[in-house]
């Protein structure tokens, strides 16, 4: 889940010394649908993009452990995530360990958001941005 990749961040920053890692959380699935929340989803051999696409806005976003870019577009996520798109899916990919997905979508850049067309094709990528960026390009599709 996040959390791991967070604690496995937070591991490489103790090695390095020189980052400092804050705690993100996010709602969970039922309180995000109560609360009309966007919904977060941990990548997995089984998550079913294709699912996830078809049923609304999905974006997939490339978390890298040892990327401080990736570490604060979370935390701003986390922080704001009330103010992302009720209406999106942000579906977190472990950048290092996905190689197949990042082959699929394109991607060679940690810090990478993929929006996904209706039939789980990649319809636009951008690099970071936090909530204002992901607001504004998921509103093309």
């Amino acid at each position: 889940m996040i959390f791991t990749l967070l604690r496995q961040a937070a591991l490489a920053a103790s090695v390095l010394g020189s980052l400092s890692i804050p705690t993100v959380s996010f709602p969970t699935a039922a309180h995000a649908e109560e609360a009309r929340q966007a919904k977060l989803v941990q990548y997995s051999a089984d998550t079913d993009l294709p699912a996830l696409a078809k049923n609304g806005k999905t974006v997939v976003f490339f978390f890298a452990t040892w990327c401080p870019n990736c570490i604060l577009t979370l935390t701003e996520l986390s922080e704001k995530w009330a103010d992302v798109d009720p209406d999106v899916t942000v579906v977190i990919a472990d950048y290092d360990q996905e190689t197949d997905l990042k082959a699929k979508y394109g991607v060679t850049y940690q810090d990478t958001f993929v929006l996904l067309d209706h039939e789980a094709n990649s319809a636009k990528l951008w690099n970071a941005g936090g909530v204002a960026g992901l607001n504004e390009n998921v509103r093309t599709q």
